[in-house]
C-alpha cells in the first residue's frame, strides 16, 4: 500500500498548524489519515541564549536574518524521503497548477518557513532548498504560503473532494483557461437571471457557453494564459 501525502513543515510559529487545513473537507482528510502532516519548531533547534533563531545581516541593513546553523540542524531533523525541500519566498519560481500536480502525485513536501527579512543565502544552497512563492507580493511569513501549497496538493489526492471530475474543469486544469461563471436557485436574485442556456437542458449548448464564459474571463483577466495556451499548442503542431 502507498504511504500517504505527508507535509513537514518547519516553522517559528507552530500554534498557527493546522489553520485551515484542519477544518472542511482537507480536515477531515487529515483526521482519516488521506494525508499526513509534521509540524518542527525551528526554535527548539536552537542552541543559542533565549533560543536565539536569528542575527543581524552582515553587510548591514534594517531586520534580521535566520542563522543558518539553527536553520541546518532543524532541516536535518527531517526524513525527506525522496520528498522536495521547499523555502517558501517572494523570490521564488511562481507555484503553478502543474506544479501542485506534479507534488500531489509524490511521496509529500518538506516545506520550510521563513521569517524577518529571510534565511542564509548558504543554507538555501547546500540543503538545495527549492524556492517558491505563491504570488507577487511579501507575507509576514511563510506559514500562510505554506498552507496553501498542502492545500492546493491534498485537494487533488484522490478521495479528498469526492470525485474525479470535481477537480477537472476548474481555473487552469479545463486546457489552462479560468474557469467559467457558477449559478444556482433561485432563478432570479435581484432582478439578475441564470442565463438562459444553463437551463435549457441543451448539454452541447450549455459546454459552448462554458467554454466561450472561459475563453471571455481568461482574455480580460489572464491573456499570458491564452498566449502560453497558443505557444504550447504551435509546439505540439510542430512535433
Amino acid at each position: 500500500m502507498t504511504a500517504p501525502f505527508k507535509a513537514s513543515v518547519l516553522t517559528l510559529t507552530p500554534d498557527a498548524w493546522p489553520g485551515v487545513l484542519g477544518v472542511s473537507l482537507i480536515g477531515r482528510a487529515l483526521k482519516t489519515e488521506k494525508w499526513q502532516l509534521e509540524t518542527l519548531d525551528i526554535r527548539s533547534f536552537s542552541h543559542h541564549k533565549h533560543a536565539s533563531v536569528d542575527d543581524t545581516p552582515a553587510g548591514g541593513g534594517p531586520g534580521m536574518v535566520l542563522r543558518p546553523d539553527v536553520a541546518a540542524t532543524a532541516i536535518d531533523a527531517v526524513a525527506q524521503n525522496g520528498r522536495p525541500l521547499i523555502h517558501l519566498s517572494p523570490r521564488g519560481k511562481p507555484l503553478s497548477q502543474a506544479k501542485v500536480r506534479q507534488w500531489a502525485a509524490g511521496p509529500g513536501l518538506v516545506l520550510f518557513c521563513g521569517r524577518f527579512e529571510g534565511l542564509d543565502e548558504r543554507v538555501i544552497e547546500a540543503r538545495e532548498m527549492e524556492e517558491v512563492s505563491v504570488g507577487d507580493y511579501v507575507l509576514a511569513g511563510g506559514d500562510v504560503a505554506a498552507q496553501v501549497i498542502i492545500e492546493a496538493c491534498v485537494r487533488l489526492i484522490p478521495g479528498v473532494l469526492g470525485g474525479a471530475g470535481s477537480t477537472l474543469e476548474e481555473s487552469f486544469e479545463g486546457g489552462g483557461l479560468l474557469e467559467y461563471p457558477h449559478y444556482t436557485r433561485p432563478r432570479v436574485w435581484e432582478g439578475r437571471e441564470i442565463p438562459p442556456v444553463l437551463l435549457s437542458g441543451d448539454h452541447g449548448a450549455v459546454a459552448r457557453w462554458r467554454l466561450d464564459e472561459a475563453l471571455k474571463i481568461t482574455k480580460a483577466r489572464r491573456p499570458d494564459l491564452l498566449a502560453d495556451k497558443t505557444r504550447k499548442e504551435s509546439s505540439d503542431e510542430c512535433d
